[in-house]
């Protein structure tokens, strides 16, 4: 059976919470307003993203005492809405969620990957703005490997979004919210233009 085959019964149907929960690993999606909907399909290109930038995160975060987690953990976002981060991170000093069930703490920083289509760019650059903005998130992180871009949003005391950063190339240094941190972009580009192109034949080893 599919992906596509486990998502079909399931996409469009009312779900709590609780029940989005219980649902098998590889069974996909998210609840926007109590309906079971369709995620992005990640590609290989936002897996190597999403690993590297892991590495960094993990090995900042977690000598200082922050602990950083994966895209399949699940947050309650608000009553009736739950969303899956691409990463997140916990700093120093915040509350732990628990090790099992849903997450109803909001971690500081969550990170979305874009990916090439509009539907899915419209979902990490409005959607999942206010419903992390309304769960709390203090940092959102966009990062758009076809625009090559890092956009990090900082919530304010009025409860929205504040545009911290905005950067393609070079060292980010400082990064914000994440003392002793540095992201090299750079790097992180190269780590995908080792990938060949999408028309490129497989080569034999």
């Amino acid at each position: 059976m599919t992906r596509e085959d486990l998502l079909k019964p399931l996409a469009g149907t009312r779900i709590s919470l609780d029940e989005w929960y219980a649902l098998p690993e590889d069974v996909p999606g998210e609840v926007v307003d109590g309906i079971l909907e369709e995620e992005e399909e990640p590609d290989f290109l936002d897996a190597v993203l999403n690993a590297a930038l892991a590495v960094r995160l993990v090995n900042w975060a977690v000598p200082r005492g922050g602990i950083a987690g994966g895209s399949e953990a699940k947050f309650a976002v608000a009553a009736h809405r739950g969303r899956k981060p691409d990463l997140t991170v916990f700093l120093p000093g915040s509350v732990f969620p628990p090790r099992r069930g849903l997450i109803r703490v909001p971690p500081d920083i969550a990170v979305e990957i874009i990916s090439p289509t509009p539907r899915d760019a419209r979902r990490d650059r409005v959607e999942k703005v206010l419903d992390y903005a309304a769960f709390g998130v203090r940092w959102y992180w966009i990062l758009d490997p076809e625009l090559r871009s890092l956009e990090i949003l900082e919530l304010g005391p009025d409860g929205r979004y504040v545009h911290a950063l905005g950067a393609t190339s070079g060292v980010v240094d400082p990064v914000p919210g994440c003392e002793g941190l540095t992201l090299d972009l750079d790097e992180l580009w190269a780590e995908i233009d080792r990938l060949p192109a999408e028309d490129a034949a497989p080569t034999s080893s």
